[in-house]
């Protein structure tokens, strides 16, 4: 089964969204894990609320670190949030990297965050349309 990392800084908004997006939308044929290079300590509420508005419940997530065992276990990684990594510990690209520049949900106003949601929701059907599940990532 090939995998998808999506990877950001806190793991706590985007990557936790485009993870479920892809699991949800993928099936059985690839999955999506996410990480963060610092993570928070819960996922931000905001962006839990919105998820639920969409039928995806991420109440139960916990932030996850990202670890070269990921990293070497993935297939392709996205990151998202690397133009704002002051402390540069965005992940170099060991594999094939995407970057998605996506503006971070946490503190904003719901408004907001569900504009960044649909973004994600968005850009990952473009992922899923992309792959040739069958025959691996493209």
């Amino acid at each position: 089964m090939k995998t998808v990392l999506f990877v950001c800084i806190h793991n706590a908004g985007r990557s936790q969204m485009a993870e479920a997006f892809f699991n949800r939308a993928s099936g059985e044929k690839a999955r999506a894990i996410s990480a963060g290079t610092k993570p928070g300590n819960s996922v931000h509420p905001e962006v839990v609320r919105v998820m639920k508005e969409v039928g995806i419940d991420l109440s139960g997530n916990q932030p996850k670190l990202l670890t070269f065992e990921l990293v070497s276990r993935a297939d392709r990684m996205i990151t998202m949030g690397c133009g704002e990594d002051t402390e540069g510990v965005c992940p170099a690209g060991f594999i094939e990297t995407e970057d998605w520049q996506l503006d971070d949900p946490a503190g904003q106003p719901l408004a907001v965050v569900r504009r960044i949601r649909d973004e994600v929701e968005r850009r990952v059907e473009e992922l899923i349309k992309s792959l040739d599940i069958n025959r691996g990532i493209s």
